[in-house]
Formats: C-alpha cells, structure tokens, sequence
C-alpha cells in the first residue's frame, strides 16, 4: 500500500513565506510558544498541512533522547508516587518522557540505578534521594551531567522543594494557636533536609510562643507507619502526655494514630495531630488529618525546569510555600485532658 509522504519543513516554509529555520524554531515544542503574526502564520499553514514534527529524529540530531530519567527510593511511598507522577507531567508538557528507577535506602543501590539510566542515554536525572550528603549528587557535579535534586536539597546542586521550615512553623503555630502548649514534634530522620527544615520551622513558632519543649517530645524517627506508631507508644505510655502532635510527614501521622488508637485516646478530641504533605488518604480517614500540603506540580515543574537548564543557575535552590489545611484532627486542648 502506498503511503503519502509526510509533511516537510521545507513545504510549511514554503507556504508561510519564511524560512525553514524559522519554521524549526517556532514549532520546537520545548521553548516557550511565540506569539508573534509570523508564528501564527507558520502553526496555521503547518496545520493545513498536516505537519508532524519528528520529535524523536530532532533530539538525535542534537544528541538527546527528549527522555528524563527520575530516581526515587520506593514508588510504595505515596509521596514518591505522587512526586514522580507530577514529574511526569511537567515532563509530558515540554515533549520529555520520565523513566523511573527505585534505589531503596542504599547509595550503592542509588548509584547502579543511575549510572543504567544514564547509559540508556537520558538527558539528565531527577533525584529523589533523602540523604543531604548525598554522594551521587557530588559525582553528577563532576561528571557534569544534567540532575536536578527533588524534595531534598544537599546546598548546592540544583534542587526544588518545598519551604520546608515554613511548613514546620505553619503546624505548630496552628496548634499553637488552638491553645496548645504541651506539643510533641516527630521531625523524621535528620539526615533529611525535610526533617531538619521543619523541625526548625516547629521550633521556631515554640520559641516565639515562649513554649519550654520537653526534651523527650522531640523524637527523630524514620519516616514510615511504623516509626510514627513506635514513637507515638513512646509519648503515650506516661500519665503526662502531649496534646498535640505534629508529625512531619502524613504515614508518621497515620502510626501517632494507630498509637493513639491502642492506647484509648481519640484523634481530634483526647490529642490534635497534624501531619505533612496531604496525600489522598488525609482526607479520607474516620477523623480527616490536618496537613500542611505539599504543592507536588509546582515543585516537579521547577526541578524539570532546573535539569533542563543549560544557563548558569544564579540561585540554585527554589522553593515552593506549603499551605496547611485544617480538618477535625486538630482540636483545642479543652478536648482532653493532656493527662490521660
């Protein structure tokens, strides 16, 4: 069967009276689009046309694949899921494809996934590592590769997060100003620049308060259920307990809960808790969470944006404000007794 050739550059120049470089640049669908007579002129006779641009024969000309290759820990996390899945949005919009590889916790591990993205030729990496000295982060700076950190910062490779001190203040200021005072703070792993950002943000509002915290309610955990309900037997088993709680991420959260649970205490009425990031299930649970969300999409945009870049990047890390949303979790410490 015959076919008909496709659409050249060539023949779109031809009809709209311009040049074929001119055609090339301004239906390159990885720049800003032009708004220009001369552009609307091109994207209308290229569409009379039926033009198709060859995306994948225009990037091995320039030596690319138009393929972003992005390194989580674990796609079980819901975080992760959710930030690789905003990645890919960003992605998708400027012509790129993600690929996904999972490290788990070993920077030996990290370091295999990378180097076989890389030799499938991607253009770059996202990174989603927790550690702040992290060693691949380092290697991609020698090796000049194309990377951009996410969620995470080490201080000097290019990395979007979120303002993660402000959202440690924004939830202890809210139980606060509830009328808390006796407030515990389960920070995560401090090797993390998301634990040690928003346990600064916690400390911060305490201290403009003129609370005193209790050594023993500032626990580093991990991040998962479970170190959320070992941590929360840990503040339970006393007849002085806290009344509140923030966790510093919504899983830590879900563990205080199930602590809670076990111990005969009622989120939102014997002990307010708020969480972080607000996956889907905050807002699903018998007792909603208050979370301080994350914005994944702005977040994903600028690390794309930021391992794209071919520009010296004056300042290296970007960050996006979190924003807390208050639900039936948090409740005034007249809903318990703060001794139970």
């Amino acid at each position: 069967m015959d076919k008909t050739p496709p659409v050249t550059l060539r023949e779109v120049a031809k009809a709209a009276g311009v040049s074929t470089s001119t055609v090339s640049r301004i239906l390159d669908d990885r720049v800003p689009p032009s708004r220009s007579a001369t552009a609307e002129r091109v994207r209308a006779a290229a569409e009379s046309l039926g033009y198709r641009r060859n995306t994948f024969a225009s990037n091995l000309r320039r030596g690319e694949t138009a393929t972003i290759g992005v390194l989580v820990p674990r796609l079980s996390d819901t975080v992760m899921a959710l930030m690789f899945e905003a990645i890919g949005r960003a992605a998708d919009r400027l012509g790129y494809f993600t690929v996904v590889a999972t490290t788990g916790d070993d920077p030996a591990d990290e370091q295999k996934a990378a180097q076989t993205l890389l030799s499938r030729n991607v253009d770059g990496l996202i990174i989603a590592s927790s550690r702040q000295d992290d060693a691949l982060a380092r290697q991609l700076r020698d090796q000049r590769v194309p990377h951009a950190l996410v969620l995470r910062t080490d201080g000097i490779s290019p990395s979007s997060i979120g303002d993660d001190e402000a959202g440690g203040y924004l939830a202890t200021r809210h139980l606060i100003d509830l009328g808390h005072k006796d407030i515990a703070v389960l920070p995560g792993p401090l090797f993390t620049s998301t634990a040690t950002g928003r346990l600064a943000g916690s400390m911060r509002a305490l201290s403009e308060a003129d609370i005193t915290v209790n050594p023993d309610w500032i626990i580093e955990t991990g991040f998962g259920i479970e170190s959320g309900e070992k941590a929360g037997h840990r503040l339970f088993r006393s007849s002085h307990r806290p009344t509140a709680v923030f966790a510093a991420n919504d899983n830590l959260a879900l563990g205080v809960t199930a602590a809670a649970h076990q111990r005969s205490l009622s989120v939102g009425d014997d002990l307010a808790l708020v969480g972080y990031n607000d996956i889907p299930l905050a807002n699903l649970l018998p007792v909603p969470l208050t979370s301080v969300r994350t914005p994944f999409d702005q977040i994903a945009a600028a690390a794309v944006d930021l391992m794209l870049s071919r520009e010296p990047i004056n300042d290296p890390i970007r960050r996006a404000m979190p924003t807390l949303i208050p639900r039936r979790s948090s409740a005034s410490p007249a809903a318990g007794t703060g001794r139970g």
